[in-house]
């Protein structure tokens, strides 16, 4: 078993400068839990201090429920896999991934169990013997988690592994990380920037923004009820579109400079009934949501075609947009010519609405 809890957590390295600003949630045993956001949003931080690598200024950190804020790494019972595999080269495969076991004086026979036993896991069988020059970058990646594997922690970190690799070797290496926590069946926290490695690999996710947490939540929760326009916004590939305008949300219509009538709204994409009849908001669609029209069609965005992306099962379509791009995610069929006049108009069902203010759903 191995549960973690942060409660009401903060970290700065100058007074008054948080970087990790009153977090507070929990990490549910065996679970795969992904921490994401942009560069500088204390997700690292966040990792670290389970790690014990960093210092807590504020709040309590627990493991099962104990408080670990001033335990030794050493004696939390973790394995932390970095962004940099931190192999010795001038040792080979099981070499590298039994050091950490005859540090700690573990019995020739028992080291030589985990390590095959690691190795048989990762597919490094027939690499045993090789030193890391003669590895792939994916190949050292395993290493560095067999090396974590052995150790048989409660909880596994990963600090954005993948970074290193080749797109097509990082589709590869992602996919092996979460069968081996099905394998394992073991608590792992993984960070990363990219929000595809996020909705593919964790259980749940927890977004981070400047030092805060905007929403934790499963992957499609996050996808189809983002809670503010941040998460939105981070959230998908491409970017969710954003458009300026007003809410008469009496009678369910968005309109705007540029638009064609109105965008009538089903009633089902709001999670409280507005508070005012009349609201300037942000209206939030994202490209898949968009459907090409005619440039008069009512209740389309109507511009001018700047790019088209088309990609065999699908075209990104790219529309300028009153000083705006907005972006259509359409069939492989549909190739629009630049310099064209279209019509998007979005689903009213997939809608979302965000305060102009606070960025929060409304």
């Amino acid at each position: 078993m191995a549960t973690i809890e942060f409660d009401r957590v903060s970290k700065w390295y100058r007074v008054g400068e948080p970087v990790v600003k009153d977090i507070s949630f929990n990490i549910h045993d065996r679970e795969f839990l992904v921490i994401v956001g942009p560069s500088g949003c204390g997700k690292s931080t966040t990792l670290r201090m389970i790690a014990g690598l960093e210092d807590i200024n504020e709040g309590e950190l627990r493991i099962d429920g104990k408080r670990v804020n001033e335990v030794m790494p050493k004696n939390r019972d973790i394995a932390m896999v970095f962004q940099n595999y931190a192999l010795y080269p001038h040792m080979n495969v099981y070499e590298n991934m039994a050091f950490g076991l005859k540090l700690r004086k573990t019995p020739k026979p028992e080291i030589k169990e985990r390590v095959n036993e690691a190795a048989r896991i990762l597919g490094l069988e027939d690499y045993l013997e090789r030193k890391p020059k003669e590895l792939s970058g994916g190949q050292r990646q395993r290493v560095a988690v067999g090396r974590a594997i052995v150790r048989k922690p409660k909880v596994f970190l990963f600090d954005e592994p993948l970074s290193n690799l080749d797109a097509k070797m990082r589709v590869q290496t992602r996919a092996e990380i979460s069968e081996l926590h099905r394998k394992l069946n073991v608590t792992m926290v993984y960070v990363t920037h990219d929000q595809v490695e996020a909705m593919t690999m964790g259980d749940r996710i927890v977004v981070m923004d400047s030092g805060i947490i905007s929403q934790v939540d499963t992957p499609l929760n996050l996808y189809r009820h983002p809670a503010n326009r941040f998460v939105a916004g981070f959230i998908g590939s491409p970017s969710m579109n954003f458009i300026n305008g007003t809410l008469e949300s009496d009678k369910h219509r968005f309109s705007t400079d540029g638009l064609n009538g109105c965008v009538h709204t089903d009633s089902s994409v709001f999670d409280e009934s507005p508070k005012s009849d009349r609201l300037q908001v942000v209206l939030g669609v994202r490209a898949e949501h968009m459907s090409l029209a005619g440039p008069d069609s009512d209740g389309a965005f109507s511009g001018i075609v700047e790019i088209c992306e088309p990609l065999g099962n699908e075209t990104y379509i790219y529309v300028k947009y009153q000083g705006q791009i907005l972006i259509a995610r359409v069939s492989g069929d549909i190739i629009p010519e630049p310099g064209t006049k279209v019509g998007l108009k979005p689903d009213p069902i997939k809608i979302h609405y965000f305060d102009t203010e606070t960025g929060k759903r409304i």
